[in-house]
């Protein structure tokens, strides 16, 4: 298996937007292009996350661009498409099958007018209400019920996050929040406020380019290298399911320490699938930075925050910065990008040497998460 690198990133700022889903991603891609001076006949494939673009989107934002003729790939796989895009192209480059490739992430959300993601017929959970605001916030209800928190010590991630955010000039929301605002929110699922959800009425695209470690010199001066890149489904349990642990998330973030050979005291950055405060919290524990039930105590201690022990979220991550479903894959490894060069401009982590991306995607009867994609990164001295 040949290293590879990520050589060049772009995105453009999150929220709704007036242009189509290929405008969105074509923005993306000619910021990419332009801004590394970069010889587009040199990228040999594209891989491109999307969820609701309906068919070949890659092919159609390409298109425009006179970027044809390529093996194109779509990737769907709810919100790890982007993830899984990226991994795929890892997999090609690191094989030897291609040595350069552009990786996409795009979604127009707003076209779909708003409301819950549409339910296949025969999700059975589903159709009974129990979606998305739904799951998390059992699981929230758990978990103060076993480990003795509070509403408000969630609403603490939103705080943070929205900070975090609005030193982000790509962030769907700019503007610090406080506890107050977080709480006294409107109720979408109990213990869940406004405030502690990520929105679905964003639009977004974000674009990199990979290439063999070998050749990263020859497209830039700075890159990052992967130490590790993992694609991991969710197990089925027709049973009982502790709603207070992340399996999909330990098992893939896990899978991804064996492949770097790096610990959880290693990463000094995560930028990690806060869908709802919940998340954000289980997955400090699932990611090994703290002890189960110790999450809350993790971020009052400061230790998730920009200057903490590990710098979660210093994007904003879904709460501030937006999930446009595809994209968001992508934007967070376009994030690494630029912390572990030094590019994060006021968000920027001090001196990060090791940074992991985590994305979960979709809900199945029976199981925690249909996909979760893990990638770590290291910044190159």
């Amino acid at each position: 298996m040949r290293s590879v690198s990520v050589v060049g990133a772009n995105m453009i700022k999150f929220g709704k937007n007036e242009k189509t889903l290929e405008e969105l991603g074509q923005e993306a891609v000619v910021g990419l292009i332009k801004g590394m001076n970069l010889d587009r006949e040199k990228i040999e494939v594209a891989y491109g996350g999307n969820v609701f673009g309906g068919h070949l989107p890659t092919q159609r934002v390409l298109k425009e661009l006179g970027m044809t003729g390529i093996p194109i790939f779509n990737v769907e796989n709810a919100c790890a498409s982007g993830a899984t895009a990226y991994h795929q192209a890892y997999q090609a480059i690191a094989t030897g099958v291609y040595d350069v490739a552009l990786v996409i992430g795009v979604e127009k959300l707003t076209a779909l007018g708003g409301g819950a993601l549409p339910i296949p017929p025969n999700e059975i959970e589903g159709n009974h209400g129990i979606v998305m605001p739904g799951v998390y916030a059992m699981r929230a209800k758990r978990y103060m019920h076993d480990f003795n928190v509070t509403a408000e010590d969630f609403g603490l991630v939103s705080v943070k996050n929205r900070a975090n955010g609005a030193l982000n000039p790509y962030a769907q929301f700019q503007k610090p929040i406080t506890i107050e605002e977080v709480m006294e929110s409107r109720l979408i699922a109990d213990p869940f406020t406004m405030l502690q959800c990520s929105a679905n009425s964003g639009d977004g695209a974000a674009a990199v380019l990979v290439c063999a470690t070998e050749r990263a010199k020859e497209f830039s001066d700075i890159s990052i290298k992967t130490e590790a890149s993992v694609i991991t489904s969710g197990l089925f349990k027709g049973g009982y399911r502790d709603l207070t642990w992340a399996e999909i998330t330990y098992r893939a973030v896990h899978t991804a320490y064996e492949q770097s050979g790096l610990k959880p005291s290693d990463i000094n950055i995560v930028e990690l699938h806060d869908a709802f405060t919940i998340a954000e919290i289980l997955y400090y524990e699932s990611m090994g930075f703290c002890e189960h039930g110790k999450g809350v105590d993790f971020i009052k201690d400061g230790k998730s925050y920009i200057d903490g022990q590990v710098a979660v979220n210093p994007s904003g991550g879904l709460i501030s910065r937006g999930h446009p479903l595809g994209a968001t894959g992508v934007a967070q490894v376009a994030e690494m990008f630029w912390q572990l060069t030094g590019q994060a401009g006021k968000r920027q982590v001090k001196n990060p040497r090791y940074g992991l991306t985590h994305v979960t995607g979709g809900g199945i009867s029976g199981v925690d998460n249909g996909a979760c994609g893990v990638h770590i990164f290291s910044a190159v001295s």
